[in-house]
């Protein structure tokens, strides 16, 4: 399972720019304007070899006529309840402020390891500032700038010293594969799982977030033998408006994170939409598999094969350019095709653990490579002499060796990748493509 350290501190601190620096990414919305940050933005990070998830919380206010303060305060406190580890961000321009004082208040309470990270130092004349946060009672504070990205690696190894491996107490133990069921809400999770083990084990309302947990279920039946994992429905993030559903959301992100494929839910009376992307999305970024159930099929009226065809192709043009995913449709109502999903499902997770003998691959690929070679750089060429496929790796994982690996750009790895699912099956997983100078 995946480690989850969320910022939080009180306004205008620098929240959203540290977690764009962190992350690389320039996600979160920033500006001068205390406050902007109403919403929570999910990222990850991947420092010293370790990888781990942050989440941007909105800034902790107390007795504002901002209507949104409440409700800042509850994602706030849920991040805070569901975190491994908290980054509590303070300005050292402006020093201790009351609501600083609230903040660490709060989390001196909190059994939860607590960073204090004093932002803003972008000269050294403010390095002299810090030592007043130590009456916070939070440890030392550690200078950085997420503007200049000053001490941001210092601040990462001390994140990832205190962020220890730990097994998922809500997981199961054994090894077998997992496959979370992922969706925007009342898109019909909850109903197929019902479906697919023939008993209604799981709260079935019309309510969206019925389900406010991650429930794990272990299907044993026709020769398969794996976890379903039903998560709560992740919906648009100014819709998020109890801490009991940000916590749901949390638990949708680690399930997906703990998952070998995930099965995303369409509605098929609704379309796609802009919150089908942003979950296809958080699965790409996680680099799990993908089965793409698009439900409630018996209430749409035309289900000619033209129909059947525009709906795919809807669906591949806006997950592009990862377009090598199948796409079945089905009704969990009458139980229409979805034991399909289990065995494309089955089939997809195979896919993921498949691996290519070196010899095979080389015969191949290059070949392909030979056809169509990558092109000259200032007259030089590039010259791809060997690759072979890493074992052990999460995904499917390929090295290619060559003279010049920083001149190969990113057209020419899809063509290799390409090349790689025209030879064999990795349908509905995601490949990696590195280039290493031989």
């Amino acid at each position: 399972m995946g480690q989850l350290v969320a910022i939080v501190g009180r306004p205008n601190v620098g929240k959203s720019t540290l977690f764009n620096r962190l992350t690389q990414s320039r996600t979160a919305i920033v500006d001068d304007t205390a406050g902007t940050t109403r919403d929570r933005q999910y990222g990850k990070v991947d420092w010293g070899g370790k990888e781990f998830s942050i989440i941007d919380t909105g800034g902790w206010v107390v007795n504002s006529e901002d209507i949104f303060e409440g409700e800042i305060n509850k994602q706030v406190e849920a991040a805070i309840e569901q975190a491994d580890e908290i980054m509590f961000v303070v300005d050292a321009m402006n020093g201790v402020t009351d609501l600083d004082d609230h903040v660490a208040e709060i989390l001196r309470k909190s059994s939860k390891p607590v960073i204090l990270v004093a932002n803003k130092v972008d000269s050294n004349d403010w390095m002299y500032n810090i030592a007043d946060f130590y009456k916070l009672g939070l440890g030392d504070p550690w200078p950085v700038s997420a503007v200049s990205g000053f001490g941001t690696g210092d601040l990462l190894d001390e994140v990832i010293k205190k962020l220890p491996e730990k097994p998922d107490e809500d997981a199961p133990e054994d090894n077998l594969p997992k496959f979370a069921i992922v969706g925007r809400p009342n898109a019909g999770k909850s109903s197929i799982i019902n479906a697919f083990i023939g008993e209604d084990r799981h709260i079935v309302t019309d309510i969206a977030g019925t389900t406010r947990d991650s429930i794990y279920t272990r299907y044993n039946k026709f020769g398969f033998d794996f976890y379903l994992v039903d998560t709560a429905g992740i919906r648009k993030k100014n819709k998020v408006n109890e801490d009991i559903e940000y916590y749901s959301v949390i638990r949708s992100i680690r399930a997906i994170e703990a998952s070998d494929v995930c099965i995303l839910m369409i509605d098929a009376t609704r379309g796609i939409e802009a919150q089908d992307q942003a979950i296809f999305s958080l699965i790409q970024r996680n680099k799990k598999g993908l089965v793409v159930c698009v439900n409630k099929w018996d209430l749409v009226e035309d289900k000619s094969k033209e129909a059947i065809r525009h709906f795919e192709d809807a669906i591949r043009s806006r997950f592009a350019p990862f377009t090598d995913f199948p796409i079945i449709f089905t009704s969990a109502l009458t139980k229409q095709r979805i034991y399909k999903v289990l065995e494309t499902s089955v089939e997809v997770y195979q896919n993921r653990c498949r691996t290519i003998p070196t010899s095979q691959l080389n015969t191949v690929m290059l070949e392909a490579i030979a056809a169509y070679p990558p092109p000259a750089n200032k007259g030089k060429y590039i010259k791809i002499k060997y690759v072979t496929m890493l074992k052990g790796a999460p995904v499917p994982t390929f090295i290619f060796f060559c003279n010049l690996p920083q001149w190969v750009k990113e057209p020419y790895r899809r063509y290799l990748e390409n090349k790689i699912r025209e030879n064999w099956d990795f349908k509905g997983t995601p490949i990696q493509v590195f280039m290493r100078e031989k």
